[in-house]
């Protein structure tokens, strides 16, 4: 099983080279004025094997710097195309699919992302186990994330009548209190408590394939990032029509599409690094991505907001607000006890589907 995995890792690295091919066709079929629907898909295609490089680069620079550090620098690196769809949308006023996207974004790492590097990791393990205080940490910090979209909702039903102004003013103190909380955060990890996360030293066999030095890894880590730029510009310019032409809501394509294509780099790196057994690291991508995405990511938003005119807030919709709370519950269970096997990868794959389904099937 072990050689079969580690073939098909092989295969798929090379798989992924083969990919970029569609990022010069991405841009010759918007050059074209093709259908939105092929560069829907053609640009999210191309975003694809950029991530992962930008994963490749990540793993090289996370066996020098320690996993704690490597986990930042995915999740960091990976939510700029987050970040940039979702200004795009802003500009152009699609705040409900601004907002879908931070659900998904948070769920999708969280079970999607953590729950398929444990089943991998867990076919060849009976027993994973990861650093269980910064599980612990990571998972309180996302709970806080969580409070931070509940009570704009709370308010809305409770403060009936009162002027939508105020709505507005919460949402803002709200995401400059996630804001500060992140930054603090960073401090906690990277200079106070930075022993809980460097996750130990890389096993040999990862040491052997991270040949890239570290000036050549960064490179192609930012030449990655700017290229997943330009190809999720491409993406939100075609997501409305290609939405309609497919017959799916807003939502939906903001919580499952623009969520799984804008983490398609935490997606390809957690699933990687999974597969050499290395936990930590896997684990601090996908929860510290979604950390990032509730703390960093959301906050930004509401600030770059009002640069466009069109201030956004932090209210959203009760069954957005739901996902988040259980997701968050469901990862305080798994990282509890510091450990995991393979059912539970399956545990958190099988919610994020619920979740998936209800989303497809929410009225538009």
């Amino acid at each position: 099983m072990s050689k079969f995995l580690t073939g098909n890792l092989f295969s798929l690295e090379n798989i992924l080279n083969l990919l970029l091919v569609f990022v010069p066709v991405a841009f010759i079929l918007h050059w074209m004025e093709a259908g939105p629907v092929a560069v829907f898909f053609t640009s999210a295609v191309a975003i694809i094997p950029l991530a992962g490089l930008m994963g490749r680069a990540t793993e090289a620079l996370a066996v020098k710097l320690g996993e704690g550090i490597g986990g930042l620098l995915n999740a960091t690196f990976g939510n700029a195309a987050e970040l940039i769809i979702a200004l795009m949308a802003l500009r152009a006023g699609l705040h409900d699919v601004v907002k879908a996207s931070i659900t998904g974004s948070i769920i999708g790492n969280i079970l999607l992302v953590f729950g398929v590097s444990i089943l991998i990791a867990g076919v060849k393990s009976e027993r994973l186990t990861f650093n269980r205080t910064a599980a612990t940490m990571g998972a309180t910090l996302l709970t806080l994330g969580g409070i931070g979209l509940i009570v704009p909702a709370v308010f809305h039903y409770v403060a009936v009548g009162q002027d939508p102004w105020h709505e507005q003013e919460l949402s803002t103190e709200i995401a400059i209190v996630l804001f500060l909380t992140y930054l603090l955060s960073l401090f906690f990890v990277l200079k106070t408590h930075s022993h809980l996360y460097t996750g130990g030293a890389a096993d040999e066999e990862a040491k052997g394939q991270s040949h890239w030095s570290a000036t050549r890894a960064t490179l192609i880590l930012i030449g990655a990032t700017v290229f997943v730029a330009l190809m999720s510009e491409l993406l939100v310019e075609s997501i409305e029509h290609a939405a309609a032409a497919l017959g799916m809501t807003d939502v939906f394509v903001g919580v499952i599409l623009v969520a799984i294509i804008g983490n398609a780099a935490e997606h390809s790196t957690a699933i990687l690094v999974s597969l050499k057994k290395r936990m930590d690291l896997a684990m601090n991508i996908a929860i510290g991505s979604s950390l990032q995405i509730a703390l960093f990511v959301a906050p930004m938003l509401v600030f770059a907001s009002y640069l466009f005119g069109e201030p956004m807030d932090l209210r959203f919709t009760n069954f957005e607000v739901v996902a988040v709370v259980i997701a968050g519950a469901v990862i305080n269970l798994i990282t509890s006890d510091g450990e995991s096997n393979w059912m539970e990868g399956v545990q958190l794959l099988a919610v994020y589907l619920i979740l998936a389904v209800a989303f497809f099937f929410l009225p538009a």
